[in-house]
């Protein structure tokens, strides 16, 4: 039953607004999913009639990315904090990745609700093209300083689809199909791509797998030695 709410006061639709988010965001975490996140639903979760729901928000689509948009920004905030440390492009983008994919985890339902679906409106698409952009960044400074060659939009799309993948299986699919250590699984599929995207970006279209796993070989003794044995933090 919904309760009867008193009319806001001038000033107080902004509170509305949030409490209508709050709702749905419940709503979608509780459930899983976008379709329990009606109009009708948030509404009686907030304890407002449905056209007080349409004042704030066009329709559920609109309502639905405006509660993934909350989370989004957070991310913003983590990738542009890992620039911040000021590490050499490599490892900045490494870190980059990382926090993507921990904060696709975080949040699991806006994180699909956003990315595997057209964007409805103007700000998720805004959004979405924002966090490829950041990585553009990051895979430029990457191409600047001689890790990778070619065009950073080529490679960042062929990376972002290497930690989307990671991310979206990892949710999407029962734990119990993974090795124990998911970690691992994150730590690899990041130092695959971008390892991968190193060597890939410098060697032709075809190449012999026995000269190519002898080269491989050599490559990583003399890394090694370089490093004294060690593996410092690499994307």
């Amino acid at each position: 039953m919904v309760t009867k709410r008193v009319r806001a006061r001038r000033g107080y639709g902004a509170l509305l607004g949030d409490e209508l988010l709050r709702a749905a965001e419940e709503l979608l975490i509780a459930t899983g999913s976008e379709d329990a996140v009606t109009v009708r639903a948030v509404a009686e979760a907030a304890g407002v009639t449905p056209p007080s729901v349409y004042r704030h928000f066009a329709d559920k689509e609109a309502l639905v990315e405006a509660v993934c948009l909350r989370v989004w920004t957070e991310l913003s905030q983590r990738l542009c904090a890992v620039v911040q440390e000021g590490r050499d492009p490599f490892t900045t983008l490494r870190r980059a990745a990382r926090v993507y994919i921990d904060f696709a985890l975080e949040h699991p339902v806006q994180y699909r609700t956003l990315i595997t679906r057209p964007a409805t409106g103007p700000e998720a698409a805004a959004a979405v093209s924002a966090c490829m952009e950041h990585f553009v960044d990051n895979v430029a400074a990457c191409v600047d300083d001689g890790v990778f060659q070619g065009d950073p939009r080529v490679l960042t799309a062929s990376l972002w689809s290497a930690v989307h993948g990671c991310a979206s299986l990892l949710i999407a699919q029962p734990l119990s199909h993974w090795p124990a250590d998911t970690d691992a699984v994150i730590e690899q599929t990041i130092r695959m791509a971008g390892f991968g995207a190193a060597l890939a970006s410098r060697l032709p279209r075809t190449v012999v797998t026995k000269d190519l796993a002898t080269s491989l070989d050599e490559l990583g003794s003399r890394l090694s030695a370089d490093t004294g044995g060690n593996h410092p933090e690499t994307a």
